[in-house]
């Protein structure tokens, strides 16, 4: 008995921490929902998945030629690439055009969504010949816009190995084809023949005005710092993160502003670089990520940067016409707020991000995807939720240098989900609340390294930015690739509930971009998915309870009078119901991980909406002055032009 008693007191402390552990487990566990209300919410929502046409004959490869110093890592290295949007690139008012790029041809691809009008042209992948594109080049994203301001929809492709292209659509052309694009490069004095220009490694790219002059300008966000990361006939020069939580050694990021643009048959636009823009403890994060909106309701959009190993950042905007600012704000951090849950100081892995009204009270709040893998690296995505009253305090805290930002994620059953990616909010039954489609999974295979990268995400930092101290995760190896895209909807009791299985969403494969629009202008969004080396799938919303909604193609006036009118990018929308309710979106240029949006404004009124609401616009017009108009609008699409008045069409 003694030595009973005795064993037992030496074990006394362990007990009482295991049985701590326990009961605080139980304490702080999360409701989740029954079948029941799950089946309750899927029942508003359905998709009908359908495969997307894609150019035949190019050669196929499963895992990227990489720098020979990157050998024992090249399936982490090729772990990106896929992206996609939604647009009308055809004119056709109807943003029943794709343009994705697929790494395992690395071709930028435009292609009409499935269903109706599927016919209307042949897929065709961009060809940016006579400008040099090398064996290193390999395409990450491409971004809509109309960057000549002629009317016509243009692309801009990034890529790993070289500066962007503007791919500018040609005045007179009578069908989508490659020859309906001329290229232009982004960055000027690359010349003809092999590229001899800077290796740039971009993941992200945001479109907005940023300063506030009528006309959209750039950013470009690099992953790897300026080097060869895909030639694999070169040993070094490379190198990886020097901090698994406050790498500040990524690429260089810039902002380009608009400077002019010609329509015709041989388009033409210019963007000047603008240096020292974005802080250098910004710019040189490892950015996966960007999202744009104005926050403050000052028509001059923030910036969100979305950064792999290190503290994501938001930039505060200052700026005036032709002269670009921004400044760091950071959230505030309390006793009982780790410092990795702060916007600004944080330490995880940010992947992607959105802006979007998640908790119904007129001010935008932001979700931000991050590693958050049970038994792999579990941190948390973040539901920032904007904590103001209104947008003179908004800015009256940005003034001081504080984001008046709070992650809920928790609270709200957003915090996980999986290695999380693209994020796209949107309204998809029309019901006057967001959901969110989330992208997840990183590399697919048979071998699970989840243990080796637990150890490096460990590691000291001392030896991360070397890549022969980095675990193998090659060609057959595994982290993550059976998870599945989410599908978020808010229940009854605030909180949300992933529904993708119900929804026949959650396939065993890597996602990665993310894009929407109403590609047959029923009023219900669909949704375009790109997938990491496995083919894109475009689901049609089929959703069989839609409320009521409105749809705005908000344009100004185009330089071309054959053009339908240029995105008013960062026009803002806000939509009084006749119950009181508030509804806000904007005209987004293009922001997220490698999915863009379509331009137009959509917004879910609810099933009682019948008649006219009040739409208030606020827009910037080409001359960069502040315009603001109240319209009586009923449910459905209307094509309104911006300039100093707004006129419905």
């Amino acid at each position: 008995m003694s030595a009973t008693f005795g064993l037992l007191r030496r074990q006394l402390a362990g007990i009482i921490g295991l049985a701590l552990v326990v009961g605080m487990f139980f304490a702080v566990r999360l409701p989740s929902a029954s079948a029941e209300e799950r089946s309750g919410l899927a029942s508003r929502y359905a998709f009908e998945p359908k495969g997307i046409a894609l150019p035949s004959g190019a050669v196929q490869q499963s895992v990227r030629k990489v720098n020979k110093a990157y050998t024992n890592i090249d399936a982490w290295i090729s772990s990106v690439g896929a992206g996609i949007a939604m647009n009308d690139l055809d004119g056709d008012g109807l943003a029943n055009d794709l343009c994705l790029t697929d790494p395992r041809t690395d071709q930028t691809i435009v292609t009409p969504t499935p269903g109706k009008g599927e016919q209307r042209y042949q897929p065709f992948a961009l060809d940016a010949a006579p400008l040099p594109i090398s064996r290193i080049t390999a395409p990450m994203g491409c971004a809509p816009g109309d960057f000549n301001e002629d009317g016509r929809m243009d692309l801009l492709v990034y890529y790993w190995g070289r500066t962007p292209i503007l791919f500018l659509a040609r005045g007179g052309a009578l069908a989508l084809g490659n020859g309906a694009f001329r290229p232009v490069e982004l960055v000027p004095g690359v010349g003809a023949g092999e590229y001899n220009g800077p290796l740039w490694n971009t993941n992200a790219v945001a479109i907005d005005d940023f300063d506030g002059d009528g006309h959209v300008d750039i950013y470009i966000g690099n992953y790897f710092p300026h080097s060869p990361v895909l030639d694999d006939t070169v040993d070094g020069g490379v190198e990886m993160n020097d901090s698994m939580s406050n790498g500040i050694n990524g690429g260089e990021d810039y902002i380009f502003r608009w400077t002019g643009g010609t329509p015709g048959a041989e388009p033409g636009a210019t963007f000047e670089r603008v240096d020292n823009v974005v802080p250098r403890i910004a710019s040189k994060g490892w950015a996966l990520g960007a999202s744009a909106a104005d926050i403050d309701g000052d028509l001059l959009p923030e910036l969100y940067l979305a950064h792999d190993f290190g503290p994501d950042r938001l930039l505060y905007n200052r700026s005036t016409p032709g002269n670009i600012e921004f400044v760091l704000v950071d959230g505030v951090r309390s006793a009982t707020v780790p410092k990795s849950k702060v916007l600004g100081k944080d330490s995880f892995k940010g992947m992607g991000a959105d802006f979007g009204d998640i908790d119904g009270d007129g001010l935008y709040d932001l979700f931000v995807s991050n590693i958050t893998t049970p038994f792999g690296i579990h941190e948390s995505n973040y539901a920032f939720i904007n904590t103001a009253k209104n947008h003179a305090e908004v800015k009256t805290k940005f003034s001081g240098g504080d984001a008046p930002f709070y992650d809920r994620s928790a609270d709200l059953g957003l915090a996980w989900s999986g290695w999380g990616w693209d994020v796209k909010m949107a309204d998809f039954d029309n019901g006057g609340r967001l959901a969110i489609a989330q992208a997840t999974g990183f590399v697919r295979g048979e071998v699970n390294r989840w243990p080796q990268l637990q150890e490096l995400a460990t590691a000291n930092d001392t030896v991360v930015h070397d890549p022969d101290w980095w675990p193998n995760v090659r060609a057959g190896d595994d982290v993550g690739g059976s998870q599945r895209l989410h599908f978020f909807v808010r229940g009854e009791d605030g909180r949300y509930v992933n529904i993708a299985p119900e929804l026949g969403l959650d396939i065993p494969v890597p996602t990665r971009g993310l894009a929407t629009g109403d590609a047959d202008g029923d009023g219900r969004l669909d949704l375009a998915v790109a997938r990491q080396w496995a083919e894109p799938i475009f689901y049609h919303n089929t959703s069989p309870k839609a409320g009521a909604f409105l749809g705005l193609r908000l344009t100004h006036q185009s330089a071309d009078p054959a053009g339908r009118g240029s995105p008013a990018v960062g026009a803002q929308v806000s939509v009084t119901t006749p119950d009181g309710r508030t509804l806000v979106s904007k005209v987004d240029g293009g922001g997220g991980h490698s999915g863009k949006r379509s331009n137009e404004v959509h917004i879910g009124l609810g099933a009682d909406v019948t008649g006219p609401v009040k739409v208030s616009l606020c827009w910037r017009d080409r001359t960069g002055q502040i315009r603001k108009q109240d319209l009586q609008l009923t449910p459905g699409w209307h094509d309104v032009q911006l300039g100093s008045q707004a006129n419905e069409r």
